[in-house]
């Protein structure tokens, strides 16, 4: 009997560790999906205040069309992640209900095995009865196994007793555990009933505004094609500019010294600057915003239309919407190489770390000009906000000497 309870306590033990294991997993999963869903939830309000603050009649019908679309995007991943987040609560509560079934049946063993004690004791309670039992040994070893057994006895009685109070504890805490996941599942669910309407208000919208698009694309095809040639306008002064500023560079980094043959498209850095930009790129993920607060409304890449998927669009930036008066400000330290000046646009500045080049495009008014050091944070000019629609939006990019780089993978969660 001894034996077996003694085989049986470390595996009670390694149950327990097991179901403390898996209960910590599962609290860690449900975290990082309440950090998400935070995440999604303030997404969409930033899109809400930022790009649907102002009546969007005033603006037009692609800049319409790609808020919305943004939008029902980031509804879909709020709800897939509430429904994660409720899936998970719901096996949680499945595995509390099974630890309370099995909790209730080992307490009532446990008293079971107390009351028979109890019984035992109560019709062996005299004192007398015990020292007979001592007396009546046939030698001392006997007398004294007889004693250990009464000491052991009496050990166990006060373990059972304790058993039986950490089990009556630990099912009343399953049972309030029970209780608050069964009130969080329920808001979770609300939560996403919400969110469902919203999307279904959203996608009405959506489907009213392409029925208005194609009843005149031509005016949708104007405006996509306007914002292709203004892309085109940026991105190839941007480059120009770069490989203009590779040659000067280049030229006063070999000066005085003996000619030799160095590449056009890359800059030829000097202790200094490589300093910079290992300094640069070992931050890669950790860069700030460009922007104290915003979204991103606009990522790097191929992109399919949102009216015509067949169509597809390309960004060398991303796009950050803003408030009114917001400032572009410097990711990282560095020189200004050059300041943009689009025909017909706004204006932007360059700034060189290293052999990395931060492009800050669609600025109003300016800060700092050609050749001054910037650190990080420096404000380098105010963002032009559109009156036609209200909105205003940065356009930012990043290069290393002329290749294009993806400002979603160096700038934090971008």
């Amino acid at each position: 009997m001894l034996c077996k309870r003694l085989l049986f306590i470390p595996l009670l033990v390694f149950s327990t560790f097991l179901s403390v294991r898996v209960s910590h997993a599962q609290t860690n999963e449900q975290k990082a999906l309440e950090i998400k869903r935070e995440q999604l939830q303030k997404e969409i309000n930033e899109i809400n205040r930022l790009l649907f603050a102002e009546k969007k009649e005033k603006g037009n019908v692609l800049d319409q069309m790609e808020a919305l679309d943004q939008k029902i995007n980031v509804r879909q991943q709020l709800i897939r992640v509430t429904n994660q987040q409720s899936n998970l609560l719901n096996r949680q509560i499945n595995a509390n209900i099974r630890n309370i079934s099995k909790l209730r049946e080992d307490l009532g063993q446990l008293k079971d095995e107390y009351a028979t004690m109890i019984r035992k004791s109560y019709q062996n309670r005299s004192q007398q009865g015990r020292l007979m039992f001592l007396l009546s040994s046939e030698n001392f070893f006997q007398a004294f196994k007889r004693l250990q057994y009464l000491k052991q006895y009496t050990e166990y009685r006060k373990e059972q007793g304790e058993k039986i109070m950490a089990k009556t504890e630990e099912l009343t805490r399953l049972n309030v555990d029970l209780t608050d996941q069964r009130k969080e599942k329920d808001q979770l669910i609300a939560v996403n009933n919400k969110a469902r309407e919203e999307l279904m208000k959203e996608m009405k919208s959506q489907k009213a505004l392409l029925g208005s698009i194609r009843k005149n694309e031509s005016k949708y095809a104007q405006a996509i094609e306007s914002k292709k040639r203004e892309a085109r306008k940026i991105d190839q002064q941007i480059e120009r500019l770069i490989r203009s500023a590779i040659a000067a560079s280049n030229k006063e980094a070999t000066k005085g010294r003996t000619a030799t043959k160095t590449t056009t498209n890359k800059f030829v850095l000097t202790p200094e600057a490589k300093l910079v930009a290992n300094n640069f790129s070992a931050n890669k993920g950790k860069l700030i915003w460009p922007v104290e607060k915003g979204i991103k409304s606009q990522g790097f890449g191929i992109y399919k239309d949102p009216v015509y998927p067949g169509i597809k669009h390309q960004s060398n930036g991303v796009i950050i919407a803003t408030d009114e008066g917001a400032t572009a400000r410097a990711i990282f330290e560095g020189e200004v190489i050059a300041i943009l000046s689009v025909p017909g646009g706004n204006k932007g500045v360059q700034i060189k770390h290293g052999n990395f080049i931060s492009t800050y495009y669609n600025l109003s008014d300016l800060y700092v000009k050609k050749g001054d050091k910037v650190g990080i944070k420096t404000e380098l000019g105010k963002i032009y906000t559109n009156r036609s629609n209200g909105q205003t939006r940065l356009k930012f990019y990043l290069y290393q000497d002329t290749s294009r780089l993806n400002p979603e993978e160096w700038v934090y969660q971008l």
